[in-house]
């Protein structure tokens, strides 16, 4: 597959087939995804590979309170957990909504959930210091997630990078066994779509971009 055409059909999938992915494409996925970059190449990322019902289970328990609050807080009109805009969602309006338990089911039903971990230390983080939420050291991370996705997407499978066990970490650390400097960073659920989607929406490169200064006339394609 061409790799702009790649990059731009690779999708957030959250509902698979039954098709299985056995451990020969996972691993032929992995074995590419782990050329990806990382700050002083010390690749921080650990891979433990999901099938269990019962860790499925567990994370869907787990992801329930989490997403039942992301729901309240796009039907607010707010960005769900926000460091900038602290959420105005209460209890009252919290309870309203009901906990996402079939979309969670359906999405980490996928053949096989790939729990993409960091190792703390050797991760750097530049802005650890600062007084905002450290993002930085996911770029040690996340390329690899996206390399994942890439990969499986010439391989005819799709998957989505979530996030949403975060809140949950001192649990899945506990249930999977992860010392204490590895993080869970991301789950990836990867199996066939039950849609392949071709046509994604994206901002245009002018409304991403300025030249020079924040305020700078945005690229234009010359």
């Amino acid at each position: 597959m061409d790799l702009y055409e790649a990059m731009r059909t690779t999708f957030a999938a959250r509902e698979f087939t039954d098709a299985p992915v056995n451990d020969t494409v996972l691993h032929h996925i992995l074995e590419n995804a782990r050329f990806a970059p990382s700050g002083g190449n010390r690749q921080p990322w650990r891979i433990i590979v999901v099938r269990s019902p019962e860790t499925r289970a567990r994370f869907v328990k787990w992801v329930e309170p989490t997403m039942q609050r992301y729901v309240a807080q796009m039907v607010a009109g707010e960005a769900p957990f926000n460091t900038i805009h602290p959420s105005k969602v209460d209890d009252a309006a919290l309870a309203k909504i009901p906990p996402p338990t079939a979309m969670l089911e359906t999405m980490l039903g996928a053949p096989v959930l790939l729990l993409v971990c960091a190792d703390l230390s050797v991760l750097a983080a530049f802005d650890a210091d600062l007084d905002r939420v450290g993002i930085i050291g996911g770029a040690s991370v996340y390329p690899f997630a996206w390399n994942v996705l890439l990969a499986a997407r010439a391989e005819g499978l799709a998957g989505t990078i979530t996030t949403f066990l975060a809140p949950a970490e001192a649990l899945v650390r506990e249930h999977l066994g992860i010392p204490e400097h590895i993080v869970p960073a991301a789950l990836v659920p990867i199996g066939h779509p039950v849609k392949q989607l071709t046509r994604l929406r994206r901002k245009s490169v002018e409304e991403i971009t300025a030249l020079e200064r924040w305020d700078g006339e945005p690229l234009g394609a010359g």
